[in-house]
């Protein structure tokens, strides 16, 4: 589940920037809670979105998912991104992801794999 909550987060920042180009400058931690799995993984694109509109942060494809762990309460999440602050001479500009929604969210294990589904506010 960790790596696919992993790539849920590249696939938000790709639709705003070329994640591969990104440079690993800066390292945040993102601790968050949820009361379900969707509640947790819409808490944590949520948090990342904070530090892009707070910080100008864009991640890279560096994103480490820790842990993931279920407490008495629903879900715990313990991450780390690393990116850049935005600069259009370095970074392509695609589209602003203004925030994470419950659209068409789906978290659903199948053949041995995290299938995760949704879909930003653009």
């Amino acid at each position: 589940m960790e790596e696919a909550f992993e790539w849920a987060a590249v696939a938000v920042y790709e639709i705003m920037t070329d994640t591969t180009k990104v440079k690993p400058e800066m390292r945040i931690e993102v601790r968050v809670s949820g009361i379900d799995l969707e509640n947790l993984l819409y808490n944590y694109i949520e948090e990342l979105l904070y530090h892009t509109d707070a910080e100008g942060m864009v991640f890279s494809r560096l994103i480490r998912v820790c842990r993931i762990d279920e407490t008495g309460d629903g879900y715990e999440l313990l991450a780390y991104a690393w990116g850049d602050k935005f600069d259009p001479t370095r970074y392509e500009h695609r589209t602003i992801v203004k925030a994470m929604t419950y659209a068409e969210m789906s978290i659903e294990k199948r053949g041995g794999c995290w299938q995760l589904q949704f879909v930003p506010d653009i």
